[in-house]
């Protein structure tokens, strides 16, 4: 186990409400690289049968968030949930039928803005739109006491120390499902910082996104994006990695694709990588398609 800062951190509540779904960004079609108009489910709602620990590639979606997306109509409020909120904090719906049931943060999308929550099917039965969930937000500003060169971000202390499987050669063992080469990765560079929002790979060559295995890429699945550095925005940069976690659905437009949460991210090589067939956030906090069903449980 890596030590971590996580003593010091501070834990808040952030609220958001479940946001209707928009098809398609709110355009009736989006123009695929090929020029052929698709029309799709897209972002938001309840989502009944897509989860995480599923395929994000072969589904008829775009942009199809997994679970339940929230966010606040505030926009300094709905600041606050997608800054703070990390993948692995626990969440509660606090109104509606399901009120007092518990789920967990899987992911933040970016442009729209929202934060995505697994919750169990006898949950996701219960919801409606518009019902509030409060996150008990935990991470940000969370610290690798022994590596200060690599930054941490959205991900809750509990889920870093089951994602570092240990340290060798005074490099941080991180077990990934895939590596994405930084040449395939689209909408989402330049922002000025990743403590929110996703990162899209790009799938419009198939036969490049065919050799670096997307077809088989997961929703959850957390993966390594080589030349990448994202401590201070997202940039190329050779010889850095950005590990992060898969947090939406394959887009048919150009320049998207399944996007990517960052968690972790160094310039000067402290992360090693190793592919492991269970590098998922669903193997590893036993939700979306690990989830052992109880109603009501977190």
């Amino acid at each position: 186990m890596v030590e971590t800062n996580k003593d010091l951190l501070i834990e808040q509540a952030v609220m958001g409400e479940i946001v209707p779904p928009a098809v398609a960004g709110g355009r009736e079609w989006r123009i695929s690289p090929e020029g052929t108009p698709i029309s799709l489910p897209g972002v938001g709602g309840i989502t009944y049968n897509c989860k995480v620990g599923e395929t994000a590639i072969n589904r008829k979606a775009d942009h199809v968030e997994p679970g339940v997306s929230i966010r606040s109509e505030k926009s300094d409020a709905n600041n606050a949930l997608n800054i703070l909120a990390a993948i692995g904090n626990k969440a509660q719906v606090i109104s509606g039928d399901a009120k007092g049931d518990f789920g967990v943060v899987t992911g933040k999308h970016g442009g729209v803005e929202h934060v995505l929550i697994d919750f169990p099917q006898s949950t996701l039965d219960k919801l409606a739109i518009g019902d509030k969930v409060q996150v008990r937000a935990f991470g940000l500003g969370l610290e690798l006491v022994d590596f200060p060169a690599v930054s941490v971000m959205n991900a809750a202390p509990d889920l870093l120390e089951l994602i570092v499987a240990g340290v060798a050669t005074g490099r941080l063992q991180i077990p990934v499902a895939l590596i994405v080469p930084a040449t395939l990765m689209g909408s989402g560079v330049g922002r000025s910082h990743v403590f929110s929002g996703d990162y899209d790979i790009q799938l419009s060559d198939s036969c490049a996104a065919g050799d670096a295995g997307l077809d088989r890429l997961r929703l959850g699945d957390i993966v390594a994006i080589e030349d990448q550095y994202h401590t201070y925005g997202r940039c190329y940069k050779k010889g850095a990695v950005s590990i992060g976690v898969v947090v939406h659905t394959l887009c048919t437009q150009s320049g998207h694709g399944p996007g990517i949460t960052t968690i972790m991210s160094c310039a000067s090589g402290e992360i090693e990588t190793k592919i492991s067939d269970n590098a998922n956030i669903a193997d590893l906090l036993r939700i979306g398609n690990r989830r052992a069903e109880t109603a009501g449980g977190a």
